[in-house]
């Protein structure tokens, strides 16, 4: 098992937070890949989610996703035990070997594809987005994971 695929509604809201509210984010030091993602300022797009922001502590992250609504186009999110060890994540292969614990990639507003190091976490996932009733869920494994590299774009 090598993670979980979903697909999300395509709306505004508090997707990242949702989907991350299971997953102690605290622990890990958090790499911003390139994405696309707005603040929601008077039901309208706003500013950047993200700006110019490339790295944050997991509680940094998790104020930034759990104030305001935004809407998600794409996002691309590393986690690290330390800023230090961060590197160049382009395949499941550099995954495996690096310290990067999980991956966080959403494309078209809709698709969220998750990896874990941490098998407990993937079925932690698996089953909320169960009970948010998301669509399309099932496990990534070794027989079905079809992206050749994890990044969002």
């Amino acid at each position: 098992m090598r993670g979980v695929s979903f697909e999300i509604p395509n709306e505004y809201g508090k997707q990242l937070f949702d989907i991350l509210k299971e997953v102690d984010v605290s622990r890990w030091e958090w790499q911003i890949g390139d994405g696309e993602a707005y603040i929601i300022e008077n039901d309208t797009l706003g500013k950047d989610l993200f700006g110019t922001i490339t790295h944050l502590t997991g509680k940094e992250l998790i104020k930034l996703i759990s104030i305001n609504e935004y809407y998600l186009i794409f996002a691309d999110l590393k986690a690290y035990m330390n800023v230090e060890s961060e590197w160049e994540i382009e395949s499941y292969e550099d995954f495996l070997k690096s310290d990067c614990q999980f991956v966080l990639l959403i494309v078209d507003s809709s698709y969220v594809t998750i990896y874990s190091k941490n098998k407990s976490t993937i079925q932690s996932l698996y089953n909320q987005a169960v009970a948010a009733k998301y669509k399309e869920i099932e496990y990534i494994t070794d027989d079905n994971d079809e992206r050749t590299t994890l990044i969002a774009f």
